[in-house]
């Protein structure tokens, strides 16, 4: 019984993707680049949660609790405030 490994969908792809350049914008201050605006990580954030939020709309996906939504809300409304406050 051999199955062949599925392709994953668009939606898994860009949230991966997203979830890469978010990884990559907590990296570079550890690597002395410089500190990236909190905005843009918020906005990375902000569009991630977008796509998971179209991803559970799709047919066959299993759908995410309200306090996983609500944990990812609360994280990008502390980056904007922290980043609003730190001028």
């Amino acid at each position: 019984m051999n199955r062949a490994p599925q392709r994953p969908d668009l939606p898994t792809v860009i949230s991966l993707l997203l979830l890469g350049m978010v990884a990559l914008l907590l990296l570079v201050p550890l690597l002395g680049l410089g500190r990236p605006p909190v905005w843009m990580l918020a906005a990375v954030l902000l569009a991630r949660l977008g796509v998971q939020f179209w991803r559970s709309r799709l047919p066959g996906q299993t759908s995410r609790r309200a306090s996983g939504w609500i944990l990812d809300l609360v994280l990008i409304a502390l980056l904007v405030w922290v980043g609003l406050g730190s001028r």
